[in-house]
């Protein structure tokens, strides 16, 4: 018979500021108690909206670092790991060294500590590419260790677009269970667009905000009331400070256009046609990323205002609720929501374990 589990203590692994955990949290059947990052920036965000954790600051691969990890996940009874280990060597070239590519050993990390903890459950996401990259060779050599450690796995990708995160972003997802095959969720096509997600903060000037400011709107759609729900002060809602020329270049630019109507000259050397180019009110926001506060980067201007968006109103499109607040420089900041896994899109993927979890332990009783 099937052990009862009446909550999944999480190890999260490469966490970053915590999208992945603070979007499991958002079940009550699931709770990180060990995070560890690199990054003291990440950690600290996530320290501060997730104080319940044990978060630990430092390399994975560094032998005293691993000991703590595996010393607090045994103390804290941790049955589950989630991570999206960084891959920059899954390319044909790195294909030849495998897994053990230098470039690629944070994989390795990540699977030799399933093997040590034995978790019950196991959950990878990553770039959508890695399923398919040299002829799927990389996805094949995933799933013989995750068979050879004796577990089921579902895999595929999934867009978070279809889990009420108003932008398009595709992530390569598994879901490993000792007990039985976990589908991957299934989403739905009623969107959230941005308008629904940051009309309401559509009052900044470029260099204007705060990193703590109140409300001056009320909500306009159901979304902004969910992002809302809970938060005292806004924050994180400051613009960049644009030069006199980006400026221009953006007074140049109408609604859903970008770089095709700058002047020849004004258009720079970026190779991209998507550059200079302005989110759409009534669509969903393309992938964002690590830049997303300069124009040029790509589409991530402001659908009317001259200026790119706000940390605040990145996060709202990455499915972060106004309560969870970043901290550190711009830099870090804008990484931390760039590479976060959208909340919304974790909490799905949470409610689907459960689901499967709960509804296994009832066919036994």
């Amino acid at each position: 018979m099937m052990k009862q589990i009446k909550i999944f203590n999480i190890l999260d692994l490469f966490c970053g500021a915590g999208g992945f955990s603070y979007g499991m949290h958002k079940n009550k059947h699931f709770r990180t108690v060990v995070a560890i990052d690199f990054n003291e920036k990440a950690a600290d965000t996530f320290k501060r909206n997730m104080p319940g954790a044990e978060v630990i600051m430092g390399d994975i691969t560094n032998l005293q670092v691993k000991n703590k990890i595996i010393a607090e996940s045994k103390k804290r009874n941790v049955n589950m790991i989630i991570g999206g280990p960084p891959c920059q060597g899954f390319s044909m070239k790195g294909k030849k060294l495998g897994l053990n590519d230098a470039r690629n050993y944070l994989f390795m990390e990540y699977l030799n500590l399933v093997e040590e903890l034995q978790p019950e459950v196991f959950v990878i996401e990553n770039v959508k590419s890695m399923l398919n990259t040299a002829g799927g060779w990389f996805r094949d050599e995933i799933l013989k260790y995750i068979n050879k450690f004796g577990y089921k796995v579902e895999y595929g990708v999934l867009n978070a677009k279809e889990f009420g995160v108003p932008q398009a972003r595709e992530r390569a997802l598994f879901i490993c269970s000792k007990s039985m095959n976990i589908k991957l969720p299934e989403g739905n096509d009623c969107v959230v667009t941005v308008r629904e997600a940051i009309s309401d903060l559509a009052y900044l000037d470029s260099a204007e905000g705060n990193f703590e400011q109140e409300y001056v709107t009320e909500a306009q759609s159901e979304y902004q009331k969910m992002m809302r729900d809970g938060s005292g002060c806004l924050y994180n809602h400051k613009a960049s400070v644009h030069s006199e020329l980006v400026l221009k270049k953006l007074a140049m630019i109408p609604p859903e256009k970008g770089k095709e109507c700058l002047p020849e000259e004004l258009r720079g050397r970026q190779k991209f046609n998507t550059t200079w180019g302005r989110l759409i009110w009534n669509n969903v926001s393309p992938t964002i990323d690590t830049r997303f506060d300069t124009p040029s980067n790509g589409t991530n201007s402001h659908p009317e205002l001259n200026r790119a968006i706000t940390p605040r109103e990145a996060a709202r499109i990455q499915s972060f609720d106004d309560k969870f607040i970043f901290y550190g420089s711009k830099f870090y900041i804008r990484s931390q929501i760039g590479n976060a896994v959208p909340p919304l899109l974790a909490k799905a993927i949470a409610d689907r374990i459960w689901e499967m979890y709960s509804n296994e332990h009832e066919s036994y009783i």
